[in-house]
């Protein structure tokens, strides 16, 4: 099973779900901006994802540029901004078991499937 942080205001996330829906996978979809993932299942996905937690940060969002923008954090503080900012959290992320993907491009998921 699949499991995807997915936003449907998102033209890439929608593409992204609707590549899994076509394959006939079974997919948990969970809205991430409303079901706002903790600090340590953010760390998980960042090690499935092998980056770093900068590298999974939207950075054209006017809460990046308003508060973030030119700061050095560390690691945690990063982690700290992205659960107290979901939209902070680049999408889509789709999991596979010990194994994640960024939807961007959506045939990124083909990879899982």
């Amino acid at each position: 099973m699949l499991k995807i942080l997915h936003n449907t205001r998102c033209r890439k996330s929608r593409e992204t779900l609707a590549i899994i829906q076509e394959s006939g996978s079974e997919v948990e979809i969970v809205e991430y901006l409303k079901d706002v993932p903790s600090a340590d299942e953010l760390r998980s996905i960042l090690d499935m994802l092998a980056l770093a937690p900068d590298q999974l940060l939207r950075k054209g969002e006017s809460v990046f540029k308003e508060n973030y923008k030119g700061k050095d954090l560390t690691d945690e503080e990063w982690i700290e901004a992205m659960v107290s900012n979901p939209v902070l959290i680049e999408r889509p992320i789709v999991i596979k078991g010990d194994q994640a993907i960024i939807g961007r491009p959506p045939e990124n998921v083909n990879e899982l499937l």
